[in-house]
């Protein structure tokens, strides 16, 4: 047997005036970042611009030929923009945590304990895999995109110039599709459990799946070239085969439901 626990009755208002206290704190903590990271430039923008050069950790790795790619401004704001812009993302990723904690808590007394057990899983597990998405994409999907792109040239006579705006578009839309995407073995998973989906099945349509995720690399990437669909498209790919597998574990060896 599984108890509701037991919270003080509120009505719609209640409930209302209380969504609006859990997103004020949730504004409050992610401006309070915000500011944070926009007062530390400096940091910030050492990590943000980090794989334009040769120095880079995965270029160093790779044995990568030594490289600079040379960033430039055309618009009278568009630097003090860039600015705002990656000190409010960088305020919402570092505030995640406490903004996830907030939700939960503002939606937990509606649960049974079975049910917030589960939801702390699958919440945990749905960060981490953004977490990790977002890592990969930092350190070898932009990375690569970054250097194949930026050093190409169609003639020696023509040099390249990538601009601030580019450079910080290609990488916060990467690193949003690829957090999305490893969502996908989570997603797999609750569905496996909920006897929606079969590991026969994911196989049986894994080449249909294949061309799927090929087109659907094709449509995310901010550019269009071949090597960068292929670098977005080979990690969805092994994270299908991963699902294949959860999704077996899962049908094996599946939690009882109460």
């Amino acid at each position: 047997m599984t108890s509701r626990k037991v919270e003080p009755q509120l009505d719609f208002w209640g409930h209302l005036d209380e969504l609006r206290s859990v997103l004020l704190r949730v504004i409050a903590a992610t401006m309070v970042f915000a500011v944070a990271a926009f007062c530390m430039k400096k940091w910030l923008f050492a990590v943000i611009l980090a794989p334009h050069t040769s120095d880079f950790v995965t270029y160093r790795l790779l044995g990568v030929d030594t490289f600079a790619i040379r960033l430039v401004n055309t618009g009278l704001t568009e630097q003090f923009m860039m600015h705002m812009k990656a000190a409010c993302y960088a305020g919402l990723l570092l505030a995640s945590p406490y903004v996830l904690f907030e939700l939960f808590r503002f939606v937990s007394p509606g649960l049974y304990r079975n049910e917030r057990q589960a939801a702390v899983w699958v919440t945990g597990c749905a960060y981490l895999m953004f977490i990790v998405g977002m890592l990969l994409n930092y350190f070898l999907v932009f990375p690569l995109t970054v250097r194949f792109l930026g050093t190409y040239q169609v003639s020696a006579e023509v040099g390249n110039l990538l601009t601030l705006q580019s450079y910080m578009d290609t990488l916060l839309t990467l690193t949003l599709v690829m957090g999305v995407v490893f969502e996908l073995p989570v997603v797999t998973a609750l569905l496996a459990h909920l006897g929606l989906l079969t590991d026969r099945l994911m196989g049986r349509y894994r080449r249909h799946a294949v061309v799927v995720i090929l087109i659907v690399a094709a449509l995310i990437t901010p550019t269009t070239d071949v090597f960068t669909l292929l670098v977005v498209a080979l990690p969805v790919w092994l994270l299908y085969e991963l699902s294949i597998l959860l999704c077996k574990i899962v049908q094996k060896h599946g939690i009882k439901k109460d």
